[in-house]
């Protein structure tokens, strides 16, 4: 292991360097972006390609891809009735172990035989002194640490900016829906995870739709949409959850100690790819281990943050909800009305929470269960911590502070830091570490996305493991050092074009997500 790390720090040393040079000259970030622009525009209208809906002269307008994820999510409520709903009391008792007895009773899914070197299970994420994989807890903060991030922070400011209080309302209402769409996925990816001889688990939509479609006798679109996720899944791994990241976080940072210059981002840069570094490397029983600490303690000190605003502000609450509800059905302006409020609302938890891309599925897909379900039933709750409550409580802080009228014309971040700012004067650092903190712990989900992914188009082994972790940790001093818009708007596309055969590949396999279902309530005597 040392000399792992030692191979990494002499790699990363180099880049460095060439970060701060070409950072400085801002050179090199102009000929990137030219390079890329044609691609990132072609891939970014296809993916992205819009409804536009204009009103009385305005024009509001809402990608398809938004379309069909809100869409099967809607299907996937009702096909599973309400499960979002009905089924969220069971998935707060299996989180907290009320069921562990009954799920370990018998043969596990995928039971191994474990590699044990040293007293750590190689590879897996395995709990010390327990065999199995992870628990639900960790399982669930893993996933949740890779959705839980900016787009709480600046995406809820730039849909009330846009669309008023009122899209608070339909970000809800998005987020309970996409409930039940991390359900269908997170089931699946357990049902058709597969096992490696070392006991290494392997699972995401890459295997549900090539096992699950090949089941039905469609193994031929199975492994086409297997292939076609797995490559958009390692794209969106380096950009979207891992440069842009490292961007925002390094912007943030430097603004927060005054510095300026891309050899400040660079150094910031190498300082978060050490401590990705020594996370990842250690395999994702080390991710899982971390993030269930990072998660519950980044969400928390965000959350006492805006607690803390809201209570200093209790007269504002019930005037604060008003806005929320009569905006959501009477908005007007440049939105286009009631559509265009929606439509900022249903985007931005959209972008927030992920549901029906199937990230999330990969995660999950690694727990102590034996029954598939059980793990979807706990991944309904991932929407609803980071939209249904987290989007809600910055949401509540942004109106009850008086800040979505947003009459200095802020960005997202800096509208969210103004309002709170205007409570809390200290606030900055506090979001600076939240920021920080919300990057790190999403670069080190998806660098597991990406890896899972990058294997599975590779070939499982040592080598192209390490080579995925390597240009992994590259990339995050890059993303520091540089402003990729070009390379980032092209990683954007591929995180959504992820959705398009995850969809196809549930809404064909809902009928054993029905199976798993009925299965595990039958087990526990619930009805």
């Amino acid at each position: 292991m040392k000399r792992i790390y030692l191979l990494l720090a002499t790699i990363l040393l180099p880049l460095l360097s060439f970060a701060q040079n070409t950072a400085e000259e801002r050179g090199w970030d102009d000929a990137v972006n030219e390079a890329v622009e044609p691609a990132t525009a072609f891939i970014f209208n296809i993916v992205f390609y819009p409804w536009t809906y204009g009103p009385n002269g305005d024009t509001s307008t809402m990608p398809y891809v938004i379309i069909l994820l809100l869409t099967a999510a809607t299907i996937f409520t009702f096909y599973f009735g309400f499960v979002n709903i009905r089924r969220f009391p069971l998935a707060i008792n299996v989180v907290r172990g009320k069921y562990d007895d009954i799920e370990g009773s018998d043969e596990p899914l995928g039971k191994v035989n474990v590699n044990v070197v040293d007293g750590d299970i190689v590879d897996t994420i395995k709990i010390e002194g327990e065999e199995g994989e992870v628990s639900h807890f960790q399982a669930l903060t893993a996933a949740l640490s890779g959705t839980v991030g900016l787009g709480n922070i600046s995406g809820v400011a730039i849909a009330i900016a846009v669309g008023g209080p009122g899209a608070t309302f339909w970000m809800i209402v998005a987020g309970l829906l996409g409930m039940s769409s991390k359900f269908a996925e997170c089931t699946l990816g357990v049902k058709y995870r597969d096992v490696g001889p070392d006991g290494t688990i392997y699972g995401g939509p890459m295997y549900y739709l090539s096992k699950g479609l090949k089941e039905k006798g469609m193994g031929g679109l199975g492994k086409v949409l297997a292939v076609f996720f797995a490559i958009m899944c390692v794209g969106g791994s380096f950009g979207g959850g891992n440069m842009f990241q490292a961007n925002q976080a390094a912007a943030q940072f430097n603004n927060m100690i005054g510095a300026t210059g891309g050899s400040a981002g660079a150094v910031f840069g190498m300082v978060m790819a050490v401590l990705v570094a020594i996370v990842i490397i250690g395999g994702i029983k080390r991710i899982a281990s971390v993030t269930e600490k990072i998660v519950p303690f980044m969400v928390g000190i965000y959350l006492l943050a805006a607690l803390i605003v809201i209570f200093m502000n209790v007269g504002q609450i019930p005037a604060a909800f008003g806005l929320i509800f009569s905006g959501a059905f009477t908005g007007a302006g440049v939105t286009g009305g009631f559509i265009g409020v929606l439509i900022q609302g249903f985007r931005r938890a959209a972008f927030s929470n992920e549901a029906g891309v199937g990230s999330a599925a990969i995660a999950h897909s690694a727990v102590k269960t034996k029954y598939a379900a059980s793990e979807g039933i706990v991944a309904l709750l991932e929407p609803f911590i980071d939209t249904v409550v987290v989007c809600t409580i910055t949401a509540l802080v942004i109106i009850i502070t008086g800040f979505y009228t947003n009459v200095d014309g802020l960005g997202g971040v800096d509208l969210t830091s103004a309002a709170f700012a205007s409570v809390i004067p200290w606030f900055p650092y506090v979001l600076t570490l939240a920021v920080v903190l919300f990057a790190f712990s999403t670069m080190i989900s998806w660098s597991y996305y990406g890896l899972q992914s990058w294997l599975y188009l590779f070939g499982r082994n040592k080598i192209n493991e390490y080579i995925y972790k390597v240009l992994f940790c590259l990339f995050v001093i890059i993303g520091s050092a540089a402003s990729l818009g070009a390379v980032t708007d092209f990683s954007d596309s591929m995180i959504f074009a992820m959705a398009i055969p995850n969809l196809i590949g549930v809404f064909l396999l809902m009928p054993k997500v029905r199976e798993e279902l009925t299965r595990y309530l039958k087990a526990l005597g619930v009805k």
